[in-house]
């Protein structure tokens, strides 16, 4: 019995440990620093229009043409930068987007001309964020992921929102004691400081350090590089504007970046200054929207998880066009309870859209949806440089932004019924449907 005994107790050693953390999380945690220094630049725009409007003389239009481009050209880069990714790997592309930024952020502080704007706050920093876009979020969710995607991509959506936190009570600070030269250095230092992090730390696959993805029950091999980026990235757009379903998800984004980074995130600022509230009041108001985009963001990717993506569209564009139209009652020149209400308000529905519009490509397009969400997202930016450069010509042509507000409001109520007549799985032939 004895030596029976001990037989059992070698068959029964315990297995050796695996790590507590899959790597996948450190991926993540990388890519969501990233992400913040990035969105460091993103965190300026609306704070530099009445500075640059008062220096230089330029018109609120002219600047929000600036702002316009960048928009445009971080929404239409992404789909390209997804292909990139495909083929050259995702630390350097995200190393060299960062390196652009930073260029395009620090040679401003010498322009004199409104096409100076245009090509370095515009051209530049538009295509280097455009690299870093939720393509990138998407990418990395796709790859190092199979379970907890919802998740993952609330919180790497909330990195932005995070970056707007750290960087906009600095910036407006900044702006209102040193002027704006001094803010646009230090977005740049920013952006260099991040790239370290990213060469050291991010890797481009699971298989490159011999690891499953997070969730996965079989090993993936890295797939081989795949050429013609370009192409690859119209040669899907061009499959995808066939089926419906593209059509109404990036006319709901395209409504989303409209009410978000083409409306608040450029004209808050000055529109509450025009109702007297200082610029760092203001800004720090927009920095609270970002506390609660966290938490939003974060809980909407726990929602996609478990509810269908396209009800829960509804709801927040519902929520959010009814917030806009109450916005132009609010203003004032200082900060009173039903403001702070609206900031909370909004900020949990900020981009609270983005995990359930990942989650409908992932379900319509398969293995091509990291891309077909980046032309989803270039939608996206479009309808927030249309309203970014509208915005300020509302302004210069009426004296205010009210109807401006009250159009927003309209657009998100089409929106959420766009949402809703979403087909499931009714996306290209042969996507892999979830």
């Amino acid at each position: 019995m004895t030596q029976t005994s001990d037989a059992a107790a070698v068959v029964q050693e315990p297995e050796p440990r695996r790590p507590r953390i899959h790597r996948a999380w450190f991926v993540a945690a990388v890519t969501f620093v990233t992400i913040i220094g990035a969105a460091a630049f993103r965190s300026l725009p609306g704070l530099m229009i009445d500075p640059l409007n008062e220096e230089f003389g330029w018109s609120r239009g002219t600047i929000g043409a600036a702002v316009s481009i960048n928009l445009a050209l971080y929404g239409l880069t992404a789909p390209f930068a997804a292909a990139l990714m495909d083929r050259f790997g995702i630390r350097r592309v995200v190393a060299g987007a960062l390196t652009v930024i930073a260029i395009g952020s620090g040679v401003t502080v010498w322009m004199t001309s409104p096409w100076q704007l245009l090509l370095c706050w515009g051209l530049l920093v538009g295509l280097g964020t455009g690299s870093m876009a939720l393509a990138f979020a998407a990418t990395v969710t796709n790859r190092w992921f199979t379970e907890r995607r919802g998740l993952v991509t609330g919180i790497l959506t909330a990195a932005s929102a995070s970056g707007q936190l750290i960087f906009l009570p600095v910036l407006s600070w900044i702006v209102a004691n040193h002027s704006w030269r001094p803010a646009a250095v230090t977005v740049a230092l920013a952006a260099f400081a991040v790239v370290p992090f990213v060469w050291l730390l991010l890797r481009d696959h699971p298989a490159d350090v011999g690891l499953k993805p997070y969730g996965a029950k079989e090993f993936v091999a890295k797939p081989d590089p795949v050429p013609g980026a370009a192409r690859r990235a119209v040669t899907v757009l061009l499959s995808a504007v066939r089926t419906g379903p593209f059509w109404l998800l990036a006319g709901t984004f395209a409504i989303c970046g409209a009410s978000t980074n083409g409306l608040i995130q450029t004209h808050f600022v000055p529109a509450a200054h025009d109702h007297g509230m200082p610029i760092t009041a203001a800004a720090s108001l927009l920095a609270v929207i970002g506390v609660f985009d966290v938490v939003g963001t974060v809980a909407s990717g726990w929602f996609t998880d478990r509810y269908d993506a396209r009800r829960l569209l509804a709801v927040y564009y519902a929520l959010r066009g009814i917030s806009l139209l109450f916005l132009p009652m609010l203003l004032a020149p200082g900060v009173h309870p039903p403001m702070i209400f609206f900031i909370v308000f909004y900020g949990l529905d900020w981009v609270a859209t983005v995990p359930p519009t990942m989650a409908l490509c992932r379900e319509q397009y398969g293995q091509d949806s990291a891309i077909v969400f980046g032309w989803v997202l270039a939608s996206h930016q479009v309808g927030a440089a249309a309203v970014a450069f509208l915005g300020g010509v509302a302004r210069d042509a009426f004296g205010s932004y009210d109807v401006v507000w009250y159009a927003s409001g309209a657009l998100c109520a089409a929106a959420a019924l766009m949402a809703l007549v979403i087909r499931r799985g009714a996306g290209t032939p042969g996507a892999v449907h979830a």
